[in-house]
């Protein structure tokens, strides 16, 4: 067995992440990096490392979940989320629709959706649940504060009305941050809720193997409620959606199907 091998059995063990369902080309490459930027000078060298430094070990776990974010990230799927996802459940109920952002990252997915379904309904009726694996991402969006750059997208009215402009930064309002609930979750082997309207899992699965992926859509279907929407990242559109129960209503929006009896 290589070194490889033995590292990815280790790390489970360490940490309970299964490697193996990630792509492994991509994400050797990755850890190769991170453990030469580290000095050290193999699989087994390093996992010595993790096994006796949390902090490099926290470090890793922050390094695995790429934490790429933006508020209103790809802001032309804001729009159809704006226009016909969220009216079409207004229609079939008067109460805020179920929401999961599932890889939340630093809570700008999260916070962009409450700050939009904030223009249908009142914040004191809004929450959404927002989960990710990396504790550390979890916590900078308790924090709640951005870079100007992450904020280029959002509309105007939003970065007004719900920031406040710090030295260089800018902190989201608590009246925003209430509305969302912070959980770690692994979404590969965790268990998930149940009867959700919409669940978000954008740029998350192009770092899974076929068999990630189709674990995933497994789970996001039972997860979702009848008619709930599973909504994906720009490059993850889902090839045969019919396979896996789902059906396209828009570009990169899949319906559940559900199962005949």
């Amino acid at each position: 067995m290589d070194k490889y091998e033995i590292f990815k059995q280790e790390v489970e063990k360490l940490i309970g992440i299964n490697l193996n369902l990630y792509k492994e080309k991509q994400m050797k490459r990755r850890i190769t990096s991170l453990f030469a930027r580290n000095d050290f000078k193999d699989f087994d060298d390093y996992l010595i490392g993790l096994k006796k430094d949390e902090n490099l070990l926290n470090e890793f776990v922050n390094y695995l979940t790429i934490n790429v974010s933006e508020f209103y990230r790809n802001p032309n799927q804001w729009k159809v989320l704006e226009d016909d996802i969220i009216p079409t459940f207004i229609k079939k109920w008067d109460n805020p629709p179920k929401i999961w952002s599932s890889a939340c990252s630093t809570g700008e997915e999260p916070y962009s959706i409450v700050m939009l379904l904030s223009k249908f309904f009142d914040l004191k009726d809004i929450n959404v649940l927002a989960t990710d694996i990396d504790l550390e991402a979890i916590n900078k969006a308790k924090i709640g504060i951005y870079n100007k750059k992450s904020l280029e997208n959002l509309p105007k009215e939003f970065k007004r009305k719900y920031f406040t402009p710090l030295q260089n930064t800018y902190k989201i309002k608590d009246e925003i941050k209430q509305c969302v609930t912070f959980k770690k979750i692994d979404l590969l082997k965790d268990s998930f809720t149940k009867n959700v309207d919409l669940i978000m899992c954008r740029n998350v699965m192009i770092y899974f193997t076929e068999a990630g992926k189709e674990l995933l859509y497994k789970k996001f279907h039972n997860s979702l409620s009848d008619e709930g929407i599973l909504f994906v990242g720009s490059t993850e559109q889902i090839i045969l959606p019919n396979k896996h129960n789902f059906e396209p209503v828009k570009t990169f929006f899949y319906k559940k199907i559900r199962e005949s009896n």
